[in-house]
């Protein structure tokens, strides 16, 4: 027959899904009956958050566990835990359990940026994100773009994030977890917010979306050095950085900015990505310089830094099954090119 010293004690060693502690050691188990005559038994739980997925889960782990000790029915009731005992516990988390932006985090930040609009920005972010996963890494993408954003339909994402709990579950696609102001709204409505909006939107972005175990952020910046890349700047002081620039001596000039003001608030350069370098024309296999020659080699030398690569004008090769349409397959000539991009960066971090 099961006794309340027994119940209590199969409860006591169960892990509350958020403090990473035992409900004995939180002080969870806040009542227990038994009834006899059913063999039916009632408890009360407290745990830090409420109508969670982690509380089905736990409460399943429950019923299980006293209906193999000899239960025949199991009733449960959840409470939230009160707010003297959740402040004792949350100060011995782990700070690698406590978000991306904490100390302990072993997540690399890697901020896309441009001087201007028009460079293939976004076709860089998404592409170096899925080589990067190819190459067995972990990866998430924040369309930082807040007003442009394109992340989703360059990716040929349809689904949209989940919600479970208080916290957002992004979509994944390609092996690449991704977060996109293009989730949240409506029918491509314009985005109209000022500054501290979008601050707090991407603030969201970093702490309220359940990224999991991630080797590299990356995050596609609006072009230039409006309010949003400032918050970056302010908000991931250890961030990494690549430029991407065309050949054309103005681009490079303007990209100039944004490396710039990476290097102001000690952002690290990784490199430069020359986008557009070149038209291969398919018959002759003849380069053509459309927009000029030189505008990578003298923004890196100018910021003291290297290209990564040189990516040229070319169609990403895509059908209406596996629709994504800036991302190019990992044996397109051009793939094998982001693949290299990805191996460059890939040694630099590992170098730090």
């Amino acid at each position: 027959m099961l006794t309340e010293a027994k119940i209590q004690e199969i409860l006591s060693g169960l892990k509350e899904p958020f403090l990473h502690k035992t409900l004995g050691e939180i002080n969870g188990i806040q009542e227990i009956k038994i009834k006899e005559e059913k063999n039916h038994v009632s408890v009360k739980v407290a745990i830090a958050k409420t109508g969670t997925a982690e509380q089905l889960q736990l409460q399943t782990e429950i019923v299980n566990k006293l209906k193999q000790a000899g239960a025949a029915t199991v009733g449960i009731r959840f409470a939230e835990l009160p707010e003297e005992e959740l402040q004792k516990h949350r100060a011995s988390i782990p700070e690698a359990d406590k978000g991306l932006l904490s100390p302990g985090s072993k997540t690399t930040f890697i901020a896309i940026a441009s001087g201007k609009g028009g460079v293939g920005k976004s076709t860089v972010s998404v592409n170096l994100a899925v080589s990067l996963a190819r190459l067995g890494k972990k990866v998430g993408l924040i369309d930082a773009d807040i007003y442009g954003f394109s992340v989703p339909d360059m990716m040929g994402i349809t689904k949209r994030p989940q919600v479970r709990g208080e916290r957002i579950i992004p979509v994944e696609r390609f092996g690449v977890k991704v977060i996109s102001m293009g989730f949240f709204v409506e029918d491509n409505a314009p985005i109209i917010w000022r500054g501290p909006m979008l601050g707090k939107m991407l603030n969201s972005f970093f702490n309220e979306v359940e990224w999991g175990d991630i080797d590299y952020l990356l995050l596609d910046l609006p072009p230039g050095t409006g309010d949003v890349a400032l918050d970056v700047h302010s908000m991931l002081p250890s961030c990494k950085e690549i430029i991407v620039t065309t050949p054309h001596p103005t681009a490079a000039f303007v990209a100039a900015r944004a490396g710039a003001m990476a290097l102001r608030t000690e952002h690290e350069i990784l490199g430069i990505v020359e986008n557009m370098a070149y038209f291969e024309s398919k018959k002759t296999g003849e380069k053509e310089y459309v927009f000029g020659k030189g505008g990578g080699d003298k923004l890196a030398d100018e910021l003291t830094t290297e290209v990564l690569g040189r990516l040229p004008l070319a169609q990403p090769d895509w059908n209406d099954y596996d629709f994504a349409p800036s991302i190019y397959q990992e044996d397109h000539e051009t793939g094998k090119i982001y693949m290299s991009i990805a191996e460059k960066v890939v040694h630099l971090l590992d170098q730090k």
